[in-house]
């Protein structure tokens, strides 16, 4: 087993610094790119709202598109990215 690598993430404008395997650390950085450019397309769209409000767009987003079958080994690959994160944050709290 390879040994767990930190790795500072920014989701909105939070800063995480979480620990994976090396292997993981492109799917993470891919997925962190896909939810914070989704951010930054609601942030455009629906003015005034705070962070919190757009990240739960995003997951809304992100969970209709899963559910709608685009691309289904992207959205699987970046599922289990989201779960890692998930997880890794959670260690973090």
């Amino acid at each position: 087993m390879s040994e767990l690598i930190p790795v500072n993430i920014l989701i909105g404008d939070r800063t995480y610094r979480i620990k994976t395997n090396p292997e993981d650390e492109e799917i993470i950085r891919r997925t962190l790119k896909t939810i914070n450019d989704k951010i930054i397309e609601f942030k455009t769209q629906f003015s005034g709202k705070d962070m919190q409000d757009y990240i739960a767009m995003v997951m809304i987003w992100y969970a209709t598109q899963a559910n709608a079958g685009h691309n289904p080994s992207v959205e699987k690959e970046m599922q289990e990215a989201l779960q890692k994160i998930e997880q890794k944050i959670n260690e973090v709290l």
